[in-house]
Parts: C-alpha cells; sequence; structure tokens
C-alpha cells in the first residue's frame, strides 16, 4: 500500500485503532456462502489439504477461528499460489498454513499427516482424475470434502470405485449458479444405483427445495436442448439424443415423486 500523503495522515492513536479493529476482522473472517458450507463439514482439529486453494480463503478462515491449528495450501498456478502467500502472510499465518506450488496432491508430503483434503471450485472430472492421479497420497483415512461445479456423477462413480462412502451432500445456490457440496469418507466396497450415481444417494432422501430447484431447471435446460436437436440442420449422433431422452425421463420422474427410472 502506498503510503498516506502527509495531509491525510491520521492523528496519533489512530493506527493502534485500526489495527484492533483489523485484527478482529481478521480472526471473523466472511467467506462466501458456498465456502462457509464446506468450512462446516472440516472436522475441528484435522489436518487440512486445501487443494486448488486459491487466495487460501478457506484454511486462513479455519486456523483463524480456532477450527484447525495446521494446513497445507495447494496450487498448481503461479498466480493464485503467490495469492494465497500474500493471504497467509497478511494473516501472518505462515508458521501454521503450508503454501505449496505444486500439481494436485503433490502438494501433500508424507509427514503431514492430513486428514481431510478439499477441492473446490472445479469441474467434477477435474475432481474425480486429480484423486485418481494423486490417490497414492492419500492415506486412505482421509475425510473428502469436494465442491464440483458441474460434473458430480463421474466424481460419485470415482469415490464409489474407490471405496468411498457419501456420508454427506447438499445443493445451494449462490449468485443464480447452483453448487453442490459431497462428502465422503473411505468405507471399503461399496455400491450405488445409476440413478444415486446421477443425482447423489443422500439427495435422493433428502430432497431439499434446493435440490428440487436445480432439477427443475436443468430439466427445462435439457428440453430445450432436445427440441433444439430435433430442428438441427446437421444430423445428430443417435447416442447423443438417445443420452439426452434419457436423462429427461430420470428428471421428470424425480420431479414427479415417481419410483426412480434411473435405478
Amino acid at each position: 500500500m502506498r503510503p498516506l500523503a502527509r495531509h491525510n495522515r491520521r492523528p496519533r492513536g489512530h493506527r493502534g485503532r485500526c489495527l484492533r479493529r483489523e485484527g478482529r476482522q481478521l480472526s471473523q473472517q466472511v467467506l462466501s456462502e458456498r465456502l462457509e458450507r464446506v468450512a462446516a463439514q472440516v472436522p475441528a482439529n484435522a489436518r487440512l489439504a486445501d487443494i486448488g486453494s486459491d487466495h487460501g480463503y478457506l484454511p486462513v478462515a479455519l486456523v483463524n477461528r480456532g477450527v484447525i491449528a495446521t494446513a497445507v495450501a495447494g496450487e498448481a498456478a503461479l498466480t493464485p499460489y503467490r495469492a494465497a502467500q500474500r493471504s497467509v502472510r497478511e494473516h501472518g499465518l505462515e508458521q501454521r498454513i503450508s503454501v505449496r506450488l505444486a500439481d494436485g496432491l503433490a502438494a501433500i508430503e508424507a509427514g503431514d499427516g492430513i486428514t481431510a483434503v478439499s477441492l473446490c471450485g472445479m469441474g467434477g472430472e477435474t475432481i474425480r482424475d486429480i484423486l485418481e492421479c494423486g490417490k497414492a497420497r492419500l492415506s486412505g483415512e482421509e475425510r473428502l470434502i469436494l465442491q464440483p461445479n458441474g460434473g458430480e456423477q463421474p466424481l460419485r462413480h470415482w469415490l464409489m470405485y474407490n471405496g468411498y462412502c457419501i456420508v454427506h451432500e447438499e445443493v445451494l445456490r449462490e449468485n443464480r449458479f447452483f453448487y453442490e457440496i459431497i462428502v465422503a469418507e473411505p468405507s471399503g466396497p461399496l455400491s450405488y444405483t445409476t440413478g444415486q450415481l446421477y443425482f447423489g444417494p443422500l439427495q435422493l432422501q433428502e430432497r431439499s427445495p434446493a435440490f428440487l430447484a436445480k432439477w427443475q431447471r436443468l430439466l427445462r435446460l435439457k428440453q430445450r436442448t432436445l427440441a433444439n436437436l430435433a430442428q438441427a440442420r446437421q444430423p445428430v449422433p443417435e447416442a447423443k439424443a438417445q443420452a439426452l431422452e434419457q436423462q429427461v425421463r430420470w428428471i421428470a420422474d424425480l420431479l414427479a415423486g415417481e419410483p426412480g427410472s434411473a435405478d
């Protein structure tokens, strides 16, 4: 920050009051609703690895609030890595949050003792690929706290095939967009139905207003896409049209409260 011009400087004593106020703000850092929901799924005293940490908002807030004592903030790109470094430094947390420039789970080191891993704000396929490529870095004891931007179905497939049971799911709406949070823990072999993989096993049970609103919107979008395909001048691959028709039936049945045709 540039120094204040002499005539704009505050009277003596003002800086002390500002620092006290800033200290309160740092300890009570406000996250977006989406990250607050993610933060609520991090167990107390966990050793967190936040992968794709961007500015490091999540680990900084959790450490400042006393929820966790230490964390790793991993980032693969240089600009967000430096942003996370700056955020940690500004909060005086260099000894408690390790910011690492690394690809995916390569940010986790053997001595970290990580017990929870968060991956937020990426496509579900990207999260799946990060988990698959880096699963040798996992001890098999970690809680996975995942917030995909779409692509939930392939992510749930990965969790099932790798023995992770989904213990919490929720949908929230923020800034006109719907987001899902999926929390999974190691459980051993398990099996989900096609409908559970598509909609979420716990979401199907709860059917929250946000969950239903999300699928009402997606039904309209998929129906519109089907109509556009029917009017397309170029031939559309039959498999693509059939897959879309099947998804429309699944969603319509879900919203009608009928037995799941996806099962």
